[in-house]
């Protein structure tokens, strides 16, 4: 999530199809992709979802907010306002997602490093600050995008295998079951499960 024009939709067709299109179109509600991954062993497939930055769609977006397990929270480093507008977007997220979503603060467009507007510093302050890990990116040249995805993909395994246990952990809790097989294993928000 971020503001219009940050450049989600290029981030996440770098993640999931490993391309980049210079004249992406505006996304109007939500676009998805899924991509498979390896953590501790095991397959992971995410589902990734590209909500829509711009005001007027803004109330599409909200509803796949709460079954999110995990949020790239995107500005465009030569943009400053789409990182003065992160608060806003952190609000959004704190009101439709629960405290267990995995939240990664991706300064994108690291290839324009010579337009510049937000320095690496102040937007790390932003992210201790608020508690969240932090990445500099750029889909057109591959720059950590493998990392940002494989960084918050971690996150949310670990978050989601902690909940298991203490789900099961719980004597007035129902036992929780994992979708999948020996070969794949679906992280689902595990809220009630039996």
């Amino acid at each position: 999530m971020g503001d219009y024009d940050v450049g989600k939709s290029n981030l996440l067709s770098r993640i999931s199809l490993n391309e980049f299109n210079i004249e992406s179109k505006t996304t109007i509600g939500v676009e998805f992709a899924t991509k498979k991954i390896q953590i501790e062993g095991r397959t992971i497939k995410a589902q990734i979802w590209d909500t829509a930055g711009q005001e007027r769609f803004r109330c599409i977006p909200t509803a796949y907010y709460k079954t999110s397990a995990g949020a790239f929270l995107v500005y465009d480093i030569t943009n400053r306002r789409s990182f003065e507008n992160l608060k806003l977007w952190l609000k959004e997220l704190s009101q439709y997602t629960d405290d267990q979503v995995a939240i990664l603060l991706v300064g994108y467009k690291s290839d324009l490093r010579h337009l510049r507007a937000v320095p690496t510093d102040e937007a790390k302050v932003f992210a201790d600050k608020n508690n969240l890990p932090f990445i500099e990116t750029s889909a057109l040249d591959s720059t950590n995008v493998e990392i940002a995805f494989h960084k918050i993909m971690t996150n949310i395994f670990k978050k989601q295998i902690n909940l298991i246990k203490k789900n099961t952990d719980d004597k007035n809790s129902r036992p929780v079951t994992l979708e999948g097989d020996e070969e794949q294993f679906a992280l689902k928000k595990f809220t009630c499960c039996y």
